[in-house]
This record gives structure tokens, sequence and C-alpha cells, in this order.
């Protein structure tokens, strides 16, 4: 047994550990920055991940003198900044990880004076990240005091809302003000002690001022032809703003949503138009004699392509010019330089049922009332596409 401890094959492999630890660490970063944190067990959570460090600090101090180990000891620490920042007060989690960090960190393998100086580098990134961090929320986050009087989730069990009573001393807001969020239920991560929740994913769907007497929330379930009558019979001027994915699964072509603007008086001549008018133009509505005024042309198949591309257009796009130029090759910015843009909106009473059921927009969903009034439809915030639980963006927002 001591000869197969003591054998180099072995200690490399039980290394693996340390890049598994250090990966749950950077992890942890991960969900500290995008996700709020609700731990269901304190005890039993503290006591796992006491015993899960324990086991990966002996693993990590028997194979300290292995390159993995020596990395992942200097990898430990810094994405434990911002759990200790924006998870603080949560120390049956923080302690066991910075424990660990700690010691590995002293007792590597790797030489004094490369652990000296990452462990002041490191010593220094808490001090500064700790101090720039409280500096930001003393200074730069409003000061409300806000007030939950009302939680809970939607009969389909896919959206969950908050009423919360807001008091501010601002003057924008002296008499306070009464907001309802709705956010997805069906972002969050679950695990056996905790469950993290995606941060500013929510919405506000209504605000009242000054804050609201009574707060009455009623949920009713609606077939999506039901809501386009209503919304119908409300307006029939009502615009939807569908992505270019969204357009081509219910039939529209790119083409039929090139638009011009900020056209030139000479351009608008050349139209017909009169110089006064700022509306803009469908290229679909533009003449093919009158194409090379936007110098443009289309081919055959009726595409549209640029017909003498400037060297400095040629220069920013990246296209050689030996070839035609198609507008379906350009992203919105290259578009631009030829005042095209692509208009994403759609009136809703052009759309037909099976077109909504292509933008997957389902047969039934929640409809919530907020004091006898509509405020939020599941039908509305799936096609406006809401809730965008995929991408993830920082701001300053995440560290309020």
């Amino acid at each position: 047994m001591k000869k197969f401890f003591a054998n180099v094959w072995t200690k490399r492999v039980f290394a693996v550990v340390s890049a598994l630890y250090a990966l749950g660490a950077w992890r942890l970063c991960y969900f500290s920055l995008f996700y709020d944190i609700h731990i269901n067990d304190r005890l039993s959570q503290c006591l796992i991940l006491t015993a899960i460090s324990i086991i990966a600090l002996v693993v990590m101090l028997y194979t300290r003198k292995q390159i993995l180990t020596r990395i992942c000891s200097f990898l430990i620490l810094p994405p434990m900044l911002p759990v200790v920042l924006l998870y603080f007060g949560e120390w049956g989690m923080i302690i066991p990880i910075i424990a660990t960090g700690v010691v590995i960190l002293l007792l590597s393998g790797a030489g004094e004076g490369i652990k000296t100086a990452l462990g002041t580098v490191t010593l220094l990134l808490y001090v500064f990240g700790a101090l720039g961090y409280f500096l930001f929320t003393s200074f730069f986050v409003t000061q409300a005091k806000e007030t939950i009087v009302d939680e809970g989730i939607s009969p389909s069990g896919r959206y969950r809302y908050r009423i919360v009573n807001t008091e501010s001393n601002s003057k924008e807001n002296a008499n306070g003000s009464t907001a309802v969020y709705v956010e997805p239920n069906y972002a969050d991560k679950r695990f056996l002690f905790a469950t993290f929740t995606l941060k500013n994913v929510d919405r506000v769907v209504d605000l009242k001022r000054p804050i609201a007497e009574e707060a009455k929330v009623e949920w009713v379930t609606q077939s999506r032809k039901e809501i386009t009558e209503q919304l119908n019979a409300k307006s029939d001027k009502i615009v939807l703003h569908l992505s270019e994915d969204a357009l081509e699964k219910i039939g529209y072509k790119k083409t039929e949503h090139y638009t011009l603007f900020g056209i030139s008086a000479d351009q608008k001549k050349a139209l017909g138009k009169d110089i006064s008018d700022f509306n803009d133009v469908l290229l679909s509505d533009v003449p093919d004699d009158k194409l090379g005024v936007f110098n443009l042309a289309k081919d055959e198949q009726g595409s549209y392509y640029v017909v003498k591309p400037s060297e400095e257009f040629l220069k920013i796009s990246g296209f050689d010019g030996n070839s035609r130029i198609y507008l379906r090759d350009l992203d919105d910015n290259l578009l631009r330089a030829f005042h095209i843009m692509i208009d994403d909106s759609i009136y809703l009473n052009t759309l037909t049922d099976e077109q909504l059921n292509k933008l997957g927009v389902p047969e039934t969903g929640d409809v919530m009332m907020f004091n006898g009034e509509i405020c939020f439809r599941y039908y509305v915030a799936e096609i406006e596409e809401y809730f965008d639980v995929e991408s993830r963006h920082f701001s300053l927002d995440l560290l309020g």
C-alpha cells in the first residue's frame, strides 16, 4: 500500500481532485455574480461542505508537489472574492473554502518566492476589492426601504411574482410606490442544500404611485385565441418587435423588412417625396430603376446587392470587392453604412393563430390581474421575450 501511494502516477491521478475543487470555487464565483443564493439547511450544508473541503485538502497536501496541484493552489482564493462580497454572511459556505485555499497556498510545493508574491497579490486583491465594493454600495446604490407585501407563483408554475412597497427620500418618489414584479420560475438552479435564482431577470409589470392601499392579485388561465381577440379589440395598431429568427419562423423574409432611414434631400426628391417628409421608406417600395440612388441593385432572383462599394467600406467590412456584396451577408452595423436597418416591428392583427404557435406562444397560459386590472399576459411575455434566461451580461446592477 505504501508503494502504491508513493507512486508518482498515483499522485498525478489524485491531483485531479485539486483541479475539481478549484473548478468548484470558480463555479461558485460565477453563481455569485449572476445568481442570488437561498440556503435551505445551513447546518447540513456547512457540515457537508466542511467534510468535502477537509478531504480535498488532505488529497492536495498529498499531491502538493505535483504541477497541477501547485497551479490549483493559486486558483482557489481569487474567485472567492466575489463570493465573500456578494454572499456576505453565508459563512458556513465561505469559511471552509477560504480556509482550504489559504492552507494549500501556504503548504503547496511551489517555491517560497512564488507563494509570497502570489499571496501578497491575493491579499491586496481582497483589500482593494472589498474597499471598492463597499464604497460603491455606500455611495452609488440608492438607499430605499422596500417591503414585500405579497408573493407567489402562477397557476402553471411558470412564473412567480412579488409586490413591493418602496419608501424613498427622493423627490421623484416622495410618497413611495408599489411595484409588481414578475420573473420566470424555471431559471433557478436547485441543489441539495441551496437554490440559486437568476439576478435582474424580473420585470416590473405594474407600478403605482403613491403606495397602493390595496394589493390584490388574481391569476386566470386564458387561451391564445382569446387573448388575441382581446388585444385586437383594444387596438388594431398594437406593434410587436420580433427578432430576425422569429420573423423567419412565421414566413417573413429579411428583405421585406429592410428600411431606409435618414435619407438625403436629393434621395427623397428622386423617390418623389417631399423634402420635409421624415418617414422611413421600405426598401421593397423603392422602384428598381431608383435603387441606384442608394448605390444598390437587384439581381435576377430579387436579392439586393451593393453596386460600387467604397474603399473605406471594403476595409471595414473585410470584403475584397471582387464579387457581389449582398445585403443579406451584412450585419446591422454594416447595413447602417447604407442607411438601412431591419425593421423588427409587425402588427399583431396581421398574425394568424398558426403563426403565433410558430413563435412559441402556448395555446393557454397565465394572465395576472392586480387590483382588478390586467398587468401581465404570458402571451406578450413569450412574444416580446421578456425573460432572456440564457444570456449573461455583466453590469454594475449585479453588485447592488
